[in-house]
């Protein structure tokens, strides 16, 4: 259960002061040795702190050891719509979900329960972001395109800039603005790499199972959504866009309501999904550093790749220059 770590979190996030420096100050109460780090990221429509979090595992390659390494990535435009909202808005649960994940295996970690692979967190933090028409209701924009947050979590650049190389990602977004996941709680989507839409992971649906106490909820994805963004095409969010940027498989954690609501909102925010969904991802963090998780088939995805070939391509821009280089 994550729900202490959320209502610190959403009472320090909820504020046109929130920042990168508050959020790892927070961390840092928790662990003052935690290895976190928080810097401004600039992009055409402003800056956002990005902040990452780094936790060794007691067999990760951090200390030497060989257990793998997951990437939790908290996937947003902003935390707020100011001036045109007061307050904090649906579309920040992504980061909202992603720190308070981070903040409990920490607390874990110096309690004694640390978990065996090192696991990498990232989001970014921004309190003053601008709204974006969407269809069927309006979406956050981000001051930062997506490559560029790709770039510092996932991308090529990645490494330099001090993330950690990933073996498999879960990337949490706010998925509401939608007709066609009518559900409240979470759903998780078929494991997505290099192109390929892959079948759904039965490891993830049974600890989706045991985290909810429900069914496993799934959702599809059309071939547009693991495209990048600024190609012109529609994408349902950008809850698949590290998926894009990385050879490791992703797979997107979606918050979801029963009715369509604007990530733009206020007053949307619930803090009861949210902790089924963090609990979650640190149950999925556990097995698949220890082993017991799989995201895909190693052996179909080799049989896919000698009949069909590689779908790589679909993580670039294809044939065609980009749209808008800024989204």
């Amino acid at each position: 259960m994550i729900l202490k770590q959320l209502i610190e979190l959403y009472d320090l996030l909820d504020s046109p002061a929130a920042s990168g420096e508050a959020a790892l100050a927070y961390l840092r109460s928790i662990d003052p040795d935690c290895d976190a780090e928080t810097y401004p990221l600039a992009g055409a429509k402003g800056s956002t702190d990005m902040i990452r979090i780094r936790i060794p595992g007691t067999n990760g390659r951090a200390v030497g050891g060989d257990a793998p390494t997951i990437g939790l990535l908290g996937r947003l435009g902003g935390l707020g719509a100011r001036p045109e909202r007061i307050g904090f808005v649906s579309d920040g649960d992504g980061a909202l979900v992603a720190l308070a994940c981070a903040a409990k295996i920490l607390s874990m970690r110096i309690r004694g329960d640390a978990l065996p692979g090192d696991v990498f967190v990232s989001t970014h933090i921004c309190p003053h972001a601008p709204t974006a028409p969407h269809e069927p209701v309006p979406f956050m924009g981000s001051p930062v395109s997506m490559a560029e947050v790709n770039r510092e979590e996932v991308g090529d650049g990645a490494a330099e800039t001090g993330a950690w190389p990933l073996d498999a990602v879960l990337s949490v977004d706010t998925t509401k603005g939608n007709r066609i996941m009518n559900e409240r709680g979470f759903m998780i989507s078929p494991t997505v790499k290099e192109g390929c839409i892959l079948p759904v992971s039965d490891d993830l649906v049974t600890l989706a199972e045991m985290a909810s106490g429900r069914r496993a909820r799934t959702y599809p994805l059309s071939m547009n959504d693991i495209t990048p963004y600024g190609n012109g095409l529609y994408h349902l969010n950008s809850i698949l866009q590290p998926a894009t940027a990385t050879a490791a498989p992703v797979v997107g954690v979606a918050v979801t309501t029963e009715v369509p609501v604007p990530g733009c909102a206020t007053g949307a925010t619930h803090l009861t999904d949210l902790d089924e969904t963090g609990s979650f991802m640190i149950e999925v963090a556990k097995a698949f550093g220890a082993g017991s998780c799989a995201f895909y088939d190693p052996a179909e995805l080799k049989r896919f790749h000698a009949r069909y070939g590689s779908m790589a391509h679909l993580q670039t821009m294809g044939n065609l220059p980009a749209e808008n280089e800024h989204a």
